[in-house]
């Protein structure tokens, strides 16, 4: 089996507060199993993570962030929710500052560039949250 990280995904653009905390995490892993979403057994959802509308999902297959990734759109739809989401998803790697600083860039609200100072912790924040996921992880 390959390793942890080979079978985690980066989500962003989970509403956070929309609904609480497990039902978000539920709605994840039900998401991430169905096939017309190209995804598969799902091992393990981390959310709520320190960063406000980022969850990991970690899948039993590698092969499986193969075709999630592959998909074009992921929307996180449910009755209770207010719309569908649309969900960001990325390669988790061990190199996290590049892709985890693309990921904070994306909003609901998009790239305001009034709020560059702003933005730029969000950056340090994903990575710094990235990195202790990993360290975690890696005992396990």
């Amino acid at each position: 089996q390959a390793g942890r990280g080979m079978r985690t995904v980066v989500i962003a653009g989970v509403p956070a507060g929309a609904l609480q905390d497990d039902l978000l995490a539920d709605l994840l892993t039900i998401h991430f199993q169905k096939s017309r979403n190209n995804g598969g057994d799902v091992e393990q959802v981390t959310y709520p993570t320190r960063e406000a509308g980022v969850a990991y999902v970690t899948f039993e297959d590698a092969e499986v962030v193969q075709r999630v990734l592959k998909k074009d759109q992921h929307l996180l739809q449910d009755k209770r929710l207010p719309r569908p989401f649309p969900l960001t998803v990325t390669r988790y790697c061990h190199n996290v500052s590049s892709s985890l600083m693309s990921l904070s860039l994306l909003s609901s609200e998009g790239w305001d560039p009034s709020r560059a100072k702003n933005n730029l912790w969000l950056r340090q924040t994903s990575v710094s949250e990235a990195v202790r996921f990993m360290a975690t992880q890696s005992a396990i």
